[in-house]
């Protein structure tokens, strides 16, 4: 997944650089009209000269995975990396589209890297956190994580100024459903590596909703996100509330 997130990160800078322009003196100028593939895209037609151009229309948020709650921030590993696809419509509110909705569609896969384990109660239906033990010298532990894949309905209140290289921010909250929650543990046993996957998490939440900002230039921005309900709903339960940091990149 880390691979992926880099190669699109690369992919992403090349088509933004590809509109650079040249003068008569064969000196490169930066496009004012094209920061990134397909900017202002309009569909099948061009879009009137008069009307409000649009922006951030399909987002990429490259995010650092993490939890609150009953354990710290930053405890776990840096390669808890993510990727959220967002999919919107920036309908302007007023003339010149310096005060937008956002709303569309995000998918969102999620990997926290903790090095720990779940422990599955299937009586009183909660999971528990705890840390990772040795039972035998020939089994090796190597890593551990959570996996999880979403798709959800974002809503966002957007500012931007009037300046090309605009300064903006998006204010926003999502509501969505939890499609797979997965724990994956790696191990050496004997020389050789053994992956064990655990699903069925008795008492995982489904329904997501979350609140998030992104503030930036033109088409980079810093992305925060805050999950508003815990992972795992019994009380019993460990409590974890999701937490989402990165950058987001708007292709247009």
């Amino acid at each position: 997944m880390v691979r992926i997130i880099l190669i699109f990160t690369l992919t992403s800078i090349a088509s933004f650089s590809s509109f650079s322009q040249y003068n008569e003196k064969g000196e490169k100028e930066v496009s004012r009209f094209r920061p990134g593939s397909m900017w202002f895209y309009s569909g099948l037609r061009p879009s009137k000269i008069n009307k409000a151009h649009k922006y951030d229309r399909l987002i990429f948020d490259i995010t650092y995975n993490d939890w609150v709650g009953d354990e710290d921030l930053f405890d776990n590993n840096i390669c808890s990396m993510g990727l959220n696809t967002n999919f919107m419509f920036d309908i302007p509110l007023i003339k010149d589209n310096f005060f937008s909705l956002g709303i569309g569609l995000s998918y969102e896969y999620k990997n926290i890297r903790h090095d720990n384990q779940f422990v599955i109660n299937n009586v009183d239906n909660k999971t528990v956190y705890q840390e990772n033990q040795e039972y035998l010298e020939s089994v090796k532990f190597k890593k551990s994580s959570l996996r999880g894949n979403s798709f959800s309905i974002p809503l966002e209140l957007r500012f931007r100024n009037k300046s090309w290289k605009h300064f903006k921010i998006h204010l926003g909250g999502k509501i969505g459903y939890q499609v797979n929650t997965m724990s994956k543990r790696v191990y050496e046993v004997d020389g050789h590596k053994q992956v064990y996957k655990l699903y069925h998490f008795p008492d995982v939440n489904q329904l997501i909703y979350s609140v998030h900002v992104r503030i930036g230039l033109r088409n980079w921005a810093l992305y925060f996100s805050y999950n508003l309900n815990p992972i795992f709903s019994n009380q019993f339960s460990t409590q974890f509330n999701l937490v989402q940091m990165g950058l987001s990149v708007s292709l247009f």
